[in-house]
């Protein structure tokens, strides 16, 4: 046989096999695909608003090749989810080969029409695949809620009290001379990137059984403690006179950001009863404010938890200042206070801070010193940590009745368990007991609203750590 007509031959037989094989399909009504998962869930997803993407896999675990006839959204065209099989998007998608062993991967989003409700609605759909005579599906979950848009809007004199929650858009400004009142119960969600700046007056009173809420607008489980989500909230010079009582602020770059005080009889922010949580920056960063602050958690922030710079005046009672920050390796301490700055000719301008006043706190975290006076000798940086439990490096000196009186120096505060958030006092702590009597009783209840004046004394800190008789 000539060697050109045996190349053909042995071509064609070739072909012919891998051809057979193509075809050889798994035709079993007992074939079921294997999916990554059988309900494909989204927490709160804002109307109007496009969710994340979720995924899921779908796999033939046989050694035959199955023909899918159909993949699709059982809303059809009128569902509010989109979908994306192995790149083709659409609502439907027909006689897909998924070979042996091998999987698709889907996409899955979704977009609520507003309904004008005020409490979440659960909107529900499946992805249909049949395939042999039969068909198998996956749940689509979405829990929607309306919302109040703000989409880069200067903010007049009003009130925030919707039991709707305010989703912020493309940041926005409370403008100056005009006062925004957001009242107990309000939830704040920001969009990445975006920002609340103040160049008026903000007035957040919020109450312990409804906190105000300020924080990203990812809802998943997964991003409930992630920092950075947004920018954070922005007093800006010449703002004023603003109230932050019951407020939880997290997952921000910076929590509250404080500009140059606009009125010298008042502080820029009376800060109470809040907590400040999980900032890839600061929590507090002040520029020479005046602020009073009592009953406050400030903790896990990737730079400073408290950073009072260039002046001011401030007082601090009964806040605990904890920072296990363990997104990345923290250089700074938690606490800054500092008197000058360099401005663009380098020239030292130096910015007094007049009070600096840390009373029945607790200053503690992770590092090896969580607090730095940055003093410039020829300013003044009147500081004073009055029955406070501080931790430093064995260079810092506590030795100055003038600074120092009564405080606790790097002994362990035994939070309950501070790697889950849980700052409330453990049994054993040493901080309990410890506070001044006088500030236990100007600010007699805790951030639980425990009386902290009912035993022999006040404990440091934030929270009064009860005993059961």
């Amino acid at each position: 046989m000539p060697k050109h007509l045996f190349y053909l031959i042995f071509s064609i037989i070739v072909t012919f096999i891998i051809s057979c094989e193509k075809e050889e399909f798994n035709t079993s009504i007992d074939a079921n695909l294997v999916f990554s998962r059988d309900t494909v869930l989204f927490d709160t997803v804002f109307t109007s608003i496009g969710s994340s993407t979720q995924r899921f896999t779908v796999k033939n675990p046989y050694n035959k090749n199955l023909k899918i006839s159909s993949i699709f959204l059982a809303g059809g065209e009128d569902s509010p989810y989109r979908i994306n099989i192995d790149g083709f998007p659409g609502t439907r998608l027909d006689d897909i080969e998924l070979r042996k062993k091998d999987s698709l991967y889907i996409f899955v989003e979704v977009t609520i029409d507003p309904l004008n409700a005020d409490l979440p609605m659960v909107v529900k759909d499946s992805i249909v695949f049949r395939f042999n005579g039969k068909q198998q599906d996956i749940d689509l979950i979405s829990y929607g809620q309306d919302v109040n848009l703000i989409n880069g809007e200067i903010i007049n004199t009003e009130t925030w009290n919707s039991p709707k929650p305010y989703l912020i858009y493309n940041s926005m400004l409370v403008d100056s001379l005009h006062t925004l009142t957001i009242e107990a119960g309000t939830k704040l969600y920001f969009h990445k990137g975006s920002r609340l700046y103040v160049a008026g007056t903000i007035v957040a009173n919020g109450t312990f059984e409804s906190p105000i809420i300020f924080q990203g607008d990812r809802l998943e489980e997964d991003y409930e403690d992630i920092p950075g989500q947004w920018d954070g909230i922005w007093l800006m010079a010449g703002s004023k006179d603003n109230i932050f009582d019951f407020t939880e602020i997290k997952n921000a770059i910076i929590g509250i950001q404080v500009d140059t005080l606009a009125n010298t009889s008042k502080p820029t922010l009376l800060l109470s009863n809040s907590k400040i949580e999980n900032m890839t920056s600061a929590g507090i960063f002040a520029q020479g404010a005046t602020i009073e602050a009592h009953n406050n958690l400030i903790a896990n922030c990737g730079q400073y938890a408290v950073a009072l710079t260039i002046g001011g005046s401030y007082e601090f009672y009964h806040c605990t200042i904890a920072n296990y920050w363990g997104y990345s390796t923290r250089t700074t301490p938690s606490v800054l206070l500092n008197n000058y700055y360099i401005d663009i000719n380098k020239i030292t301008q130096i910015r007094n801070i007049d009070k600096a006043l840390f009373g029945n706190c607790i200053i503690y975290g992770n590092k090896e010193s969580e607090l730095y006076i940055d003093n410039h000798e020829d300013g003044i940086l009147d500081f004073k940590f009055d029955h406070t439990l501080i931790k430093v490096d064995n260079e810092f000196s506590t030795s100055d009745p003038l600074n120092f009186e009564d405080i606790i120096v790097n002994d362990d505060p035994n939070f309950i368990d501070p790697f889950n958030n849980n700052f409330e006092l453990d049994t054993l702590s040493i901080a309990k007991d410890k506070g001044k009597i006088e500030y236990g009783i100007q600010f007699p209840y805790d951030l639980n609203q425990q009386n902290r004046n009912s035993d022999d004394a006040p404990d440091l800190g934030a929270f009064e750590r009860i005993e059961n008789q």
